[in-house]
């Protein structure tokens, strides 16, 4: 354990490992005001106000009345289209050197997120309050904590624009500038990382697997099984254990864990703890600080101004998008068990920023939170209201009851007979009735949606389900150009992913014949 306490840290993040306890509403005017000064001289801080913000007896809501909310496609056209152009002090002082790619679910070309040093010095920051929080998990193997780090994240070797700035995976730009002091415990090290092929790395890690003695594996949990199965049928080995004996400690985060959790367990020789965080491109959001917390904790003293939109028909139209002035709340005006969508200001210049995802809070005390889904991917075709959070129960329920992994999905809605239908895609190979599989994730959704089970006696006339091999999915992303550990599989698939996945289902491509030729 002495060998990760006893590192000598920067001065600066040192400080912030022992920033005391506060409430949470002062914590986070604290950030906002930082933020805001910090900002104050840029091009968005100028048009925007952000003095007069500063001076006001109501800094928070005053910004919130001067600054207007953005999404991707508003603030990438208005202000970080410029920042690509090497224009310094656009919307965070100086110009901007890294740009995560985030695609996320989403069905368009990949997004260009800014990471700036001050992003990743937070990012190294939360880091290491998460490993430092494993002190206190009981049932938690400590000497793990001085073993590997096996990161399944995307290339470090990123591609060069012409203003001088680098893209690529967010996981890859974090692996590049990883610390000095993390270089021992990284897996599977600078070489392997920086391989852009997917396939290629992951056959790597396989061959230099015995050499490392992993304590932790960080990954989105898809690409995580996938190598440890690899692993496993390449040394003859009934488990992962037998290679990594030492491995306690699963970190992941970006989907719900609930349907890969019993394919997980069938890999182990010995239980290990799972950790969820909640980082994404525009900043490192949450994590899990206790053993049996409900869900993560919000970290609101670094860096970051939440705010809260009720993720409902008065904020929200029918497609998801957001209205222009919708009612935004703080951390202090929230209420436990209702949805929100999140919005950030951050230390790269995301301001009133929506990322997409929706949240509800578990434990307002402690300022836990679960993620439920996508502002675009749910369900409602008749009033079902169906999220995100309702399938990847409804799965999981399905998986402990049958005993089978189910680690991928996808649900569609259509009109059918004058009325509506569902179709679930599921991923498994393991021998199901798929009668009976979707009957019970019918039955289940009925239980645990109101709405639903109302619709289901109504206008939601059939659910229908189709069992498929889990290579179809990977091989379906594969084709998408969204083969890595960044990329994951849409829950509810709309517009032109639905197409091509059809396309895809029938004649094992994506693209039209006319594409094709």
């Amino acid at each position: 354990m002495a060998t990760i306490i006893d590192i000598k840290l920067p001065r600066a993040i040192a400080a912030a490992l022992r920033i005391p306890p506060n409430d949470a509403r002062r914590q986070q005017l604290r950030v906002l005001k930082k933020l805001l000064k910090k900002a104050r001289f840029t091009e968005f801080g100028q048009r925007y106000h952000f003095d007069d913000a500063l001076l006001s007896k109501h800094p928070a809501k005053k910004f919130q009345e001067l600054v207007p909310v953005h999404d991707y496609n508003k603030i990438y056209e208005e202000w970080w289209k410029k920042t690509l152009e090497g224009v310094p002090d656009v919307t965070w002082p100086g110009k901007i050197k890294y740009y995560a790619l985030s695609s996320g679910t989403s069905e368009s070309a990949s997004k260009y997120i800014p990471v700036t040093k001050d992003l990743l010095r937070s990012n190294t920051i939360n880091y290491l309050r998460q490993l430092i929080s494993l002190i206190k998990y009981e049932d938690a193997n400590k000497r793990a904590m001085t073993k590997g780090f096996l990161m399944l994240g995307g290339a470090t070797d990123l591609k060069k624009g012409k203003a001088g700035w680098y893209a690529g995976d967010l996981s890859g730009i974090l692996a590049k500038k990883r610390p000095f002091w993390f270089q021992t415990f990284y897996k599977p090290g600078g070489r392997i990382a920086a391989l852009a092929d997917w396939n290629q790395k992951l056959h790597e890690i396989v061959e230099h697997a015995r050499e490392w003695d992993i304590g932790y594996i960080v990954g989105v949990p898809a690409w995580c099984q996938m190598c440890m199965e690899m692993v496993i049928e390449h040394y003859k080995v009934k488990n992962i254990h037998e290679v990594w004996p030492n491995f306690s400690f699963f970190v992941h985060g970006g989907v719900a864990f609930e349907p890969y959790k019993k394919g997980f367990e069938k890999l182990l020789g010995k239980p290990i703890v799972y950790i969820e965080n909640y980082l994404s491109s525009e900043g490192f959001i949450g994590y899990k600080t206790r053993e049996h917390a409900k869900g993560m904790q919000l970290i609101l003293n670094n860096n970051i101004f939440f705010e809260f939109v009720p993720f409902d028909d008065k904020n929200f139209d029918a497609d998801g998008k957001i209205v222009a002035k919708p009612d935004a709340k703080m951390i202090h005006e929230v209420e436990e068990g209702k949805e929100y969508a999140l919005l950030m200001s951050t230390n790269a210049g995301s301001w009133r920023y929506l990322i997409g995802d929706t949240i509800k809070f578990v434990d307002l005390e402690k300022s836990e939170l679960v993620i439920t889904g996508r502002t675009k991917h749910f369900l409602s075709l008749t009033g079902e209201h169906l999220s995100v959070e309702n399938m990847n129960k409804a799965i999981e329920l399905v998986s402990n009851e049958f005993n089978v992994s189910i680690p991928e999905y996808t649900v569609v809605g259509f009109p059918y007979e004058n009325f509506f239908a569902h179709r679930w895609y599921i991923a498994t190979n393991d021998n199901v009735d798929p009668a009976r599989i979707r009957q019970r994730i019918d039955e289940n959704l009925r239980l645990l949606n109101d709405d639903y089970a109302t619709e289901r006696d109504s206008a939601l006339k059939e659910v229908f389900l189709e069992v498929l091999p889990q290579e179809k999915f990977m091989q379906f992303l594969e084709q998408k150009g969204k083969l890595g550990s960044q990329h994951k599989f849409p829950r509810v698939m709309k517009g032109k992913m639905l197409e091509e996945w059809l396309r895809y289902l029938e004649t094992g491509s994506i693209r039209a014949q006319d594409e094709n030729k």
